[in-house]
C-alpha cells in the first residue's frame, strides 16, 4: 500500500514520474521545474478527493477544495450557481483568443473495495470513473499557466471548467453553459482516463469517439391477482420478462446494423410475494448508439417496439425516454492541436489510435456550440486492467504528470493557432 501524502514509488524512483518523456519538448520558462514541484501536491490532493467522493449534483466540498486550491495559486476561481461547480479564467493577453479546458469532478453510487489507505470514506460513493484524476489534473494545469499569466507569457484567456454531474441526467454541461462557461470561447478540449491505454499514451480520433446515450424507463400496471388464475388477471411478470428478452433485439432490428445501437436494461423489477401477480413492474436501463442519424429516430422507434410486444399481454405501458447526450464528435483542427501537444508534452510515440466507443460523455453537448475534441489519457497499470464504472478502478497516478504536461501543452497550442 501507498502513503497518502508521499508518492508511490512502485519500485520506480519518484523523480521518474516528472522527468520530461523521450522525444518530448520542455514546457516553457521553466514550467517543469514548477511541475515537479508540485506533483506530490497534486497525488494527495487527487487522494482526498477520492477518499472524499461526492455524487452528481452534491459535490460542494469537492468544488470548494477546487477553489481553494486555485486561490492558493492567486487565481479566481468563482463557483457556479449551485456551488457545486467550478470556473475559473486564467486571464492572459487580453486581446488574444479564450480556449476552455473541462474536467469532470462527480462520482459514482458504488462501494469503494480496492485496499488502498485512500479509499473511500463515504459508504456507497466512489470515484470508480477516474473524475478525480481529471480534477487533479486540472489543478495543476492551473498552477502552470497561472505562473505562465504571471509573467506575462500567455498569448490568450484559457478557461477551466470544473464541471459537475457528468454521470446523471440532467447533464451537468448544460449547467456550465447555462452559466455562460462558454461565452467568448472558440475551442474546448478534455481528457477522460483510459485504463487500456498505458501511462504515456493519448488515444485520439477524428468525427466520434463516443456513443449517444438515453435512459429508457418502462413501468407497466394490471388488476394483479393470484398465481393460481393468471387468465384471470394480467400476468406482469410474464410481461416484464418479453419486454426484457425481446425488445432489444426488436429495436436493433428496425435500424442499419452499422448504427451500433444497443439497448441494454440494467434494473428490473415486480412484486414481492411466490403467489402474487403484481399490480406494477418496471425495468429500466439505457440505449447507446453511435450514429447521430440513428439516435434522433430511437425514442420513436423503441416507443412502437415497446407497445407491439407488450400489447399482447393486456399489461399497460407507461414509457419513459429520457434524452441524454449526442455523441462526442471531435473536430478535425481541434485533434491536430491534441495531436501537436501530445507530441510536445509525450514525445511521438504518446499518440495511439483509439476507437469509437459504446459510452456517454456529457462533454458533446459543448460541442453542439464550439469546436473541440476530447482525448483519452492512458492510465494502465502493468497486467490486467479494470474497466471504468467498477469499484476496483485503479488509475496509475503517474498520469496525473502525463496529463497536465498534456493539457498544458494543449492549451498553448490551441491559443497560437487561434490567435
Amino acid at each position: 500500500m501507498t502513503s497518502a501524502l508521499t508518492l508511490p514509488t512502485n519500485g520506480q524512483l519518484a523523480s521518474s514520474w516528472t522527468e520530461a518523456p523521450a522525444g518530448s519538448q520542455p514546457l516553457p520558462f521553466d514550467l517543469d521545474q514548477l511541475l515537479a514541484l508540485r506533483v506530490s501536491g497534486l497525488v494527495a490532493t487527487r487522494r482526498r478527493i477520492h477518499s472524499h467522493p461526492e455524487l452528481s449534483g452534491e459535490e460542494f466540498e469537492t468544488a470548494a477544495l477546487i477553489a481553494r486550491e486555485l486561490t492558493r495559486a492567486g487565481l479566481r476561481p468563482r463557483l457556479l450557481p449551485k456551488g457545486n461547480g467550478v470556473i475559473c479564467d486564467i486571464d492572459g493577453r487580453p486581446d488574444g483568443p479564450v480556449i476552455a479546458l473541462r474536467a469532470d469532478i462527480d462520482a459514482l453510487p458504488l462501494t469503494d473495495c480496492k485496499d488502498v489507505p485512500f479509499r473511500s470514506t463515504v459508504d456507497g460513493v466512489c470515484h470508480a470513473c477516474g473524475h478525480d484524476m481529471h480534477t487533479a489534473i486540472m489543478i495543476g494545469v492551473g498552477m502552470l499557466l497561472g505562473r505562465l499569466a504571471e509573467q506575462g507569457e500567455l498569448p490568450g484567456r484559457v478557461r477551466l471548467i470544473f464541471q459537475p454531474a457528468e454521470e446523471i441526467l440532467p447533464c451537468g454541461s448544460l449547467e456550465v453553459i447555462e452559466a455562460g462557461g462558454l461565452a467568448d470561447v472558440v475551442q474546448i478540449f478534455a481528457l477522460h482516463c483510459d485504463p487500456n491505454l498505458p501511462v504515456g499514451e493519448v488515444g485520439l480520433r477524428v468525427g466520434p469517439i463516443t456513443a449517444a446515450a438515453d435512459n429508457v424507463t418502462v413501468r407497466l400496471t394490471g388488476p394483479g391477482g393470484h398465481t393460481a388464475r393468471p387468465h384471470l388477471t394480467v400476468d406482469l411478470v410474464d410481461a416484464l420478462g418479453r419486454l426484457i428478452t425481446e425488445v432489444p433485439g426488436l429495436v436493433s432490428r428496425r435500424v442499419p446494423a452499422n448504427s451500433g445501437l444497443l439497448l441494454v436494461f440494467g434494473h428490473a423489477s415486480a412484486g414481492t410475494r411466490y403467489n402474487v401477480i403484481p399490480s406494477e413492474a418496471s425495468a429500466s436501463g439505457t440505449l447507446r448508439v453511435m450514429d447521430r442519424d440513428t439516435w434522433a429516430m430511437a425514442p420513436k422507434i423503441v416507443s412502437q417496439v415497446v407497445q407491439d410486444v407488450i400489447a399482447p399481454t393486456g399489461a399497460t405501458v407507461d414509457l419513459e425516454y429520457l434524452r441524454g447526450r449526442p455523441p462526442v464528435s471531435n473536430d478535425s483542427q481541434a485533434i491536430q492541436v491534441l495531436a501537436a501537444a501530445t507530441t510536445a508534452a509525450l514525445g511521438p510515440a504518446g499518440i495511439a489510435e483509439t476507437p469509437q466507443s459504446m459510452g456517454g460523455e456529457d462533454f458533446s453537448w459543448y460541442l453542439e456550440y464550439v469546436p473541440g475534441a476530447l482525448a483519452r489519457l492512458g492510465v494502465g497499470r502493468s497486467g490486467p486492467n479494470v474497466d471504468l464504472h467498477r469499484a476496483s478502478f485503479d488509475p496509475d497516478e503517474r498520469a496525473i504528470p502525463a496529463g497536465v504536461r498534456l493539457m498544458v501543452q494543449t492549451a498553448l497550442q490551441a491559443l497560437a493557432a487561434a490567435g
